[in-house]
């Protein structure tokens, strides 16, 4: 008896110890950045918080999202699938069905999920709505830390930079910037525009604006690295800090671009990752469901599609990462692009149509009010007037060493260089979406008829079309 009672309590203490040795994991997350950090070498930048993050961790250079706008990307982020093989592709679509996703996973090595709904901070924008009881934590965990049981995973999602608020009211944007000092307010004479953006005021105070909110952002995600100490959480969790894709701006968000798909993304993991350390290699939002789960000890699931990017089972970077664009609202379009270190491809389905079609939401940011009127007016230079052409290349190729912003189209050069990575890499984006089963092929009403998605168009969209006769309906 006393020697199964002596077993018993070493058998305990080992499923003690184990609990207790698997990091926790927090995600502070924030909407519609690109990498406009201190860190990234932005001038514009007034990011001490996160600064300080990327020193005591990893700052990943080649990170991506697979989706240039929220809820697709949430649904790959959350399930480690590509939207495009899942058929939540479209902004917005709902799914019929509930894909299995990381946080279930964890959940069966002892995990709590920290996932509140209340204000925004855990937003479910996934295109299918979590079953219930998913979370175990439904208040706001930073306020009240001790609902977090170790191990534990914890999201927080900090609304401040999203697309509206660049557009906010005067009094909407006292409130988000109210901590801000006047030293940290950007002069909007001073920012630095991309060459395919007007130079005028109502431009220039939307980008100002936008650092003004990542400033505040900031702010946010200091308090919320602050408690972790003070908890004394720090030294066995996981910080991943990132924004959900591209900046919220004109011709960044909803576009396959880097502008709307490259984006910050910073690990802190104390005694594992190397203080200081700068990834290079790409990696996508895919990756990270794989990651938690190798990290909390399971096994990545056959279904995932990302690679393990931290740890002892640390997988080989890819040579390429893709992504996709479908419909947007009320705008039907279909393009998909792949990325390697320094070329990026886009193949659009759509050339026929527009870059710009008319968006209601889209069109309510003054940089795009800004940009079709000087258009109208015939006062916009090549740059700048290249975005409002009436169609699209087929194909598209960029060199992103020497042209950053993804401007002079290359896949009608003659250099045979050039053609041969084209080549290559339109090759490698075919065998994709093979191997992914890209659904984006299939016309939408096809997919309610499968019943893959729910039919969530008929209202709104319909009244949107009503509005805008011109734009081209969902086929």
């Amino acid at each position: 008896m006393r020697f199964l009672l002596s077993l018993l309590i070493v058998v305990n203490f080992t499923v003690a110890l184990s609990a207790a040795e698997k990091p926790n994991f927090v995600f502070i997350t924030c909407e519609d950045i690109s990498p406009n950090l201190g860190c990234y070498g932005d001038p514009d930048a007034i990011t001490p918080n996160l600064d300080k993050l990327a020193s005591q961790g990893a700052r990943f250079t080649r990170a991506f999202s697979h989706a240039p706008v929220c809820a697709p990307t949430r649904s790959g982020i959350i399930t480690g699938q590509y939207p495009t093989t899942l058929g939540s592709h479209h902004m917005r679509s709902k799914l019929t069905k509930v894909p299995p996703m990381f946080t279930d996973y964890l959940r069966q090595r002892g995990y709590s999920i920290c996932w509140p709904a209340a204000g925004g901070i855990g937003k479910t924008d996934f295109n299918f709505d979590p079953p219930k009881g998913w979370s175990d934590v439904t208040v706001d965990w930073t306020k009240k830390p001790e609902v977090l049981k170790p191990p534990f995973f914890a999201v927080y999602n900090i609304m401040v930079t999203h697309e509206s608020q660049v557009r906010a009211t005067h009094f909407q944007y006292a409130r988000n910037t109210v901590r801000l000092k006047l030293s940290e307010r950007h002069n909007p004479a001073l920012v630095k525009l991309p060459p395919y953006y007007p130079d005028t005021v109502p431009v220039r105070d939307c980008v100002a604006t936008y650092h003004d909110n990542i400033t505040a952002m900031d702010y946010i995600a200091g308090d919320i690295l602050k408690m972790l100490d003070e908890q004394k959480l720090a030294d066995n969790t996981v910080v991943v800090f990132y924004g959900d894709h591209g900046w919220g701006l004109s011709r960044g968000k909803r576009w396959p671009y880097d502008s709307g798909l490259r984006v910050p993304l910073l690990i802190r993991w104390p005694g594992k990752v190397k203080p200081g350390s700068v990834r290079e290699d790409l990696v996508c939002f895919l990756d990270l469901a794989p990651t938690l789960i190798s990290l909390a000890g399971g096994e990545v699931p056959p279904q995932m599609q990302g690679r393990v990017i931290i740890g002892d089972k640390t997988q080989p970077a890819p040579k390429y990462v893709f992504g996709a664009r479908d419909r947007m609202d009320e705008a039907y379009d279909r393009i998909r692009t792949v990325r390697s270190e320094r070329y990026r491809y886009i193949r659009n389905f759509h050339p026929e149509l527009p870059y710009f079609q008319y968006i209601n939401y889209m069109d309510e940011m003054p940089i795009m009010r800004e940009w079709r009127r000087l258009a109208f007016e015939g006062k916009l230079n090549k740059t700048q007037m290249l975005f409002m052409s009436r169609t699209k290349p087929k194909e598209e190729l960029y060199d992103l060493e020497t042209d950053p912003f993804e401007i002079n189209n290359l896949a009608d050069a003659e250099s045979a260089e050039l053609q041969k990575i084209k080549k290559e890499m339109a090759a490698a984006l075919d065998k994709w979406m093979t191997e992914t089963k890209d659904l984006g092929e299939i016309p939408e009403k096809e997919l309610i008829k499968r019943g893959i998605v729910k039919d969530v168009l008929s209202t709104e969209y319909e009244e949107r079309v009503k509005l805008h006769p011109k734009t081209p309906p969902v086929p």
